[in-house]
């Protein structure tokens, strides 16, 4: 099946198909993106099938299906409007082409909903606002951090979502002087969260793959999603399982010299047995050979007991990462090398073994407990059958 070729947020305007509106995304052509309300509405006339073959208001495939488009054919215009509406367990929001500018927060017993992007192109449907972490509260009280600075928040178990794009499109260039630059497209934190060709928008911690509490050892299952950014782009906590996935590193404009970033930044709890896994994905970039790491460990403050775990198999390391030091320490109290860092059969120009000591590997044995199986568990969202 062909797919479209991934946007890039800092390459062109991304444009909603159908719904004629333009996102800007900080080119040099158009300028950093418009902090107002989104464009949504303006250009074209809008597809006169804007859920397609997933039914409509008139026509709705169960009573909790619910449908979302910005120019009023739906049953809300907002996403979180229909969030709000759907109370408990088993939802389904179709969201017409559009770009929905607002911030989503889905609370923790609006559990089993689905969300799909109606033209099955992810392009077409986008979730996207501009808070960084040190972006000011409306009410004062400080600033959002990174938690807050997420355009959508996922808390519930059970959530799935298919053809969609989450994206933040805050820049640096807007703010050169702040501190607070993580700006979150999702942050997800419910066991049992699927996504499936989505794409992840951003630059300073796009994807933010976590769960609710220590405890929790949330699963998450990424197949055939996009995700780019620069520092720290995908992090957290959770058990994920990244399955055909490409990950793309940005150009710093503001940097002049290596390191420019770090794709991955897990903080695995020390009783999980099961961090990241990225399988059969590759990692390709818009910056000079060798600019980025592949990965470092983040033992944040409120848990010194995490040992960050990633495993990287099959995968294609594109020439942007620095394949004599791919890893990384955040802080040195916290070596990488005492983590649970692995790899096993990548290829690319980015994973050659020109220092052993700096790419440990599985051997095959070891392999067989680095699998999609061995991570979900009972939980198979890969399962077309299901």
């Amino acid at each position: 099946m062909h797919r479209p070729a991934a946007p890039s947020r800092r390459g062109f305007l991304l444009a909603t198909a159908g719904a004629g509106a333009a996102l800007g995304l900080g080119t040099a052509a158009a300028g950093p993106a418009a902090a107002g309300p989104a464009a949504a509405g303006t250009g074209p006339r809008p597809h006169p099938r804007p859920f397609g073959r997933y039914g409509s208001p008139a026509a709705r495939r169960t009573p909790r299906t619910l449908y979302v488009d910005p120019h009023g054919r739906g049953d809300f215009t907002s996403v979180q409007a229909a969030v709000d509406t759907a109370e408990g367990d088993g939802w389904t929001l179709v969201l017409a082409p559009g770009t929905y500018r607002e911030t989503v927060s889905v609370d923790a017993d609006r559990t089993g909903a689905t969300w799909i992007g109606a033209s099955g192109d992810p392009r077409d449907a986008v979730i996207v606002y501009d808070n960084a972490a040190g972006t000011p509260k409306p009410d004062g009280s400080g600033t959002h951090g990174t938690s807050g600075s997420a355009t959508t928040t996922v808390r519930a178990a059970g959530f799935t979502a298919r053809a969609i794009t989450f994206a933040n499109d805050w820049l640096r260039a807007d703010q050169p002087d702040w501190t607070g630059t993580q700006a979150v497209a999702i942050k997800v934190m419910g066991d049992r969260s699927a996504f499936h060709d989505c794409h992840f928008l951003g630059h300073q911690d796009t994807l933010y793959a976590d769960t609710r509490d220590l405890g929790l050892f949330a699963r998450q299952y990424y197949a055939r999603c996009y995700v780019e950014g620069d520092v720290d782009f995908v992090f957290g906590r959770a058990t994920a399982v990244y399955e055909q996935c490409h990950f793309r590193t940005l150009v710093r404009p503001d940097l002049d010299a290596a390191p420019y970033g770090f794709v991955f930044a897990p903080s695995t709890a020390g009783a999980n047995p099961r961090g990241y896994l990225v399988v059969r994905g590759r990692v390709s970039s818009g910056a000079p050979d060798g600019y980025y790491k592949l990965a470092r460990p983040w033992v944040p403050s409120s848990d010194t007991t995490a040992r960050p775990m990633l495993t990287v198999r099959e995968t294609h390391l594109g020439a942007g990462i620095d394949a004599a030091a791919p890893y990384a320490n955040m802080r040195d109290a916290y070596p990488w090398q005492e983590q649970r860092f692995r790899e096993y059969r990548n290829a690319g120009p980015g994973a050659a073994t020109t220092v052993p000591a700096n790419r440990p590997q599985l051997t095959r044995a070891e392999a067989a407990a680095h699998t999609r199986q061995a991570y979900l568990g009972d939980w198979r969202p890969y399962d077309r059958r299901r």
